[in-house]
């Protein structure tokens, strides 16, 4: 027993003596511990700052796409604005028939992919297809009024009218060299819709000369065409004689109407006619209506395309109720047939 607690006593003198030593030892080992996780600790953070500065470049990187997305948005609400109001002058100048769908505005939205984000390249895919389909309806307007520009122009040429169309080709400009500001895109627009707004005036020129043109048929209802333009076997002589228009059968009392707009320059009685009215349409060209039964116009009046100004009657050297219809240059007879065909096929188009 004395033995065991002197051995005991040793041991707990030994450690006593010792403890500073063990807890140095122990102290430079959690050191180590301490100083090896602080070494983790900060490398951890190294990796957690350049994740971020990674972020922060791909977030920079979204928006800057999504500004630049922003400016197209712009750009395109600008080009529906533009091709709307060229529709609505479209639709005033008789081109109302176009397939162009702009009845709603221009929607621009973001596309996110399933986990919310944002999918870039399908937005901006959605706004170039956007910008696609309003430039191809700028497009078919000009296409739609300079074909029927060139339609009526050629028309209209080989009848011998000349069709006053507005000059585009002058391009006079000027002004101080600044520097250019604004978007390039925008610019561009502008000037694509400048262009189709000239094919729009050019058509409008070209339809105004058609109004002046007498192509329009004179009577409307039952009737037939009697007797064409040129020589003849004369229904009173039996021989051969000039006929120096078309007559158009019908009821006596059937409305007359002015073939184009002018101003009556005549109205009363021709030898071989009976009763006479005749229009000025201002090109070199007058129309001639006989054998009628009553007069709806007076000397001086402005006429439009038809604008009643007679009656059908069998007035003068006629054998019963029709229209005799000329068309004149300088007091020469034209053949009537040429105008009203043109004017059936721009009828068509138009």
């Amino acid at each position: 027993m004395f033995a065991l607690l002197l051995a005991g006593n040793a041991v707990t003198g030994t450690a006593l003596l010792m403890a500073p030593d063990i807890a140095r030892l122990m102290g430079g080992q959690n050191d180590l511990v301490i100083s090896a996780y602080e070494d983790r600790l900060a490398q951890m953070r190294v990796e957690i700052d350049r994740l971020h500065s990674r972020s922060y470049a791909q977030a920079g990187d979204i928006n800057l796409q999504l500004q630049e997305l922003s400016q197209q948005q712009d750009v395109l609400l600008e080009q529906h604005q533009l091709v709307r109001a060229l529709v609505d002058k479209a639709d005033r100048l008789g081109l109302a028939n176009l397939d162009l769908d702009m009845s709603g505005p221009a929607e621009f939205s973001i596309v996110t992919t399933a986990d919310g984000n944002p999918d870039l390249a399908a937005t901006t895919d959605n706004v170039v297809r956007m910008m696609a389909e309003t430039q191809q309806a700028m497009t078919g307007i000009a296409t739609a009024a300079t074909q029927r520009a060139d339609n009526i122009i050629g028309e209209l040429g080989r009848l011998g009218i000349q069709t006053e169309i507005p000059d585009m080709t002058l391009t006079g400009m000027g002004g101080p060299l600044l520097a250019a500001t604004g978007s390039g895109e925008s610019a561009a627009l502008v000037e694509d819709a400048n262009a189709v707004m000239d094919a729009l005036m050019r058509y409008k020129a070209a339809r105004d000369s058609l109004t002046l043109a007498p192509v329009h048929m004179p009577i409307t209802g039952n009737f037939r065409q009697s007797s064409g333009f040129g020589n003849r076997k004369d229904p009173f002589t039996g021989g051969r004689a000039f006929h120096s228009g078309l007559d158009f059968a019908a009821p006596s009392g059937t409305s007359v109407f002015s073939a184009a707009d002018g101003v009556v320059s005549f109205v009363g009685e021709r030898s071989g006619y009976g009763k006479v009215v005749e229009v000025e349409h201002g090109n070199g060209l007058s129309t001639r209506y006989t054998h009628l039964s009553g007069y709806l116009a007076r000397v001086g009046q402005k006429v439009s395309i038809g604008t009643p100004i007679a009656k059908v009657g069998s007035t003068g050297r006629s054998t019963g109720p029709h229209l005799h219809f000329e068309v004149r240059r300088a007091d020469q007879a034209l053949d009537p047939k040429p105008f009203l065909d043109a004017g059936k096929r721009l009828l068509a188009i138009l």
